[in-house]
């Protein structure tokens, strides 16, 4: 057994791996009840998904051209550290916009000070401006 059989083999599982992640994170965003249960799954799921897929990528490129791709590398990196970011953002806003949440998803936020929010802080698209 060679060593490219078993790079082929890893390969196949990363992309096999993204594949099955990407498909539960959309999923979930099309099936959980509200914002906040939605925001998981493009921003955990999708992004371990899609993170497999550049480096099998990555890592293709690399078996059959002998060096590296700096740009796949790079756009891993990025994604990483910008889909956590976008989601905390997205997570304040909806709270601040004091959208409405399923049951399951009960409790205070502490995020928000009294201060922070007043009466209506941000005119909503759903709910009108009056």
């Amino acid at each position: 057994m060679t060593i490219f059989v078993i790079l082929e083999g890893v390969i196949s599982l990363l992309l096999i791996a993204g594949g099955a992640f990407i498909f539960i994170g959309s999923l979930g965003m099309a099936h959980l009840r509200d914002f906040y249960m939605r925001l998981h799954g493009p921003t955990k799921a999708t992004t371990l998904g899609i993170g497999c897929m550049l480096i099998a990528s990555m890592l293709y490129f690399w078996v059959t051209e002998g060096k590296p791709d700096i740009q796949e590398m790079l756009i891993t990196l990025f994604l990483f550290i910008t889909a956590p970011v976008s989601a905390h953002l997205l997570a304040k806003t909806g709270l601040h916009q004091k959208l409405r949440h399923a049951d399951k998803t009960r409790g205070k936020p502490v995020e928000l000070r009294p201060e922070e929010v007043g009466e209506k802080p941000v005119p909503h698209p759903d709910r009108g401006h009056g």
